[in-house]
């Protein structure tokens, strides 16, 4: 079943049937308390913030030989972080960035479910703007590691690859630039934003659209195609699961390489 095919009815719906299909509009917020920015997404970033700090507490409090299946659940990913990407990619000096990485997938990882939780049916991500501030963050992070271990040549080690020769200077500088301080934090916001922001729109399609054409009158094939739609809404909000974990890892792991990639002698 196609999208195209799923809004055909939304004709009929401009006609008198009040139907609306989703679109950009359904991610934007009224802000509360008189303030426009202090919105829905906002109090989502504010409350996955506090989770990850309460949960992260709870998690290393208390700890015994033999794991509870919270103390379970909270070594598995600090394991996975620690091992699978902080050691794995940053090497020797991992530590002083496992805290950072650590919360960072946490954060994200809140952030992307709350698209499948009742309460919000919202993932924090799919607003570009929150997306930026982390990249930025994650930007100000490898500058900071770069600087502390190159010192004042950091800006010549990331920007003059070694065995370049000084005619191509001119070239190359603009160039690596470009990539490391530019494309790099944009490009990792992009896709986050997009992944999110695509997904939630396709479960609002499927979920809108199955709902209208589920109470549509007069034609059972819209109703029985109403019935599908809802029966692959339930698919897509499993995907939708496993995208947000997926999204949250790849964040983590570009982020623990370009930090790796700061503190490089040779680029």
């Amino acid at each position: 079943m196609s999208v195209t095919w799923l809004l055909l009815p939304m004709e009929a719906g401009t006609s008198g049937e009040g139907y609306t299909s989703p679109s950009v509009e359904d991610f934007r917020f009224e802000g509360t308390f008189g303030v426009d920015w202090l919105n829905k997404p906002l109090w989502q970033a504010i409350i996955a913030a506090l989770l990850v700090i309460v949960l992260w507490l709870l998690a290393s409090r208390r700890l015994k030989v033999k794991p509870s299946k919270g103390q379970y659940v909270g070594e598995f990913i600090y394991d996975f972080i620690r091992n699978g990407i902080a050691r794995d990619i940053i090497g020797p000096e991992y530590r002083r960035f496992l805290p950072y990485l650590l919360a960072l997938f946490s954060f994200i990882l809140i952030n992307n479910w709350f698209g499948e939780l009742f309460i919000f049916m919202f993932p924090t991500f799919s607003n570009v703007g929150y997306a930026y501030g982390l990249a930025l963050t994650t930007l100000v992070v490898y500058i900071a590691a770069g600087v502390k271990k190159h010192g004042r040549g950091y800006l010549k080690s990331a920007l003059i690859p070694a065995g370049v020769p000084p005619y191509l200077y001119v070239l190359i500088i603009p160039l690596e630039f470009l990539s490391k301080f530019i494309t790099q934090p944009v490009t990792l916001a992009l896709r986050l934003f997009a992944n999110m922001f695509a997904g939630h729109l396709v479960v609002l399609v499927f979920v809108v659209g199955g709902a209208y054409l589920l109470t549509y009158s007069g034609n059972l094939g819209y109703n029985a195609a109403g019935v599908i739609s809802l029966i692959f809404s339930v698919a897509i909000f499993a995907l939708e699961i496993f995208v947000g974990a997926l999204q949250a890892y790849i964040f983590t792991v570009l982020s623990a390489q370009y930090v790796s990639a700061s503190m490089a002698d040779d680029h």
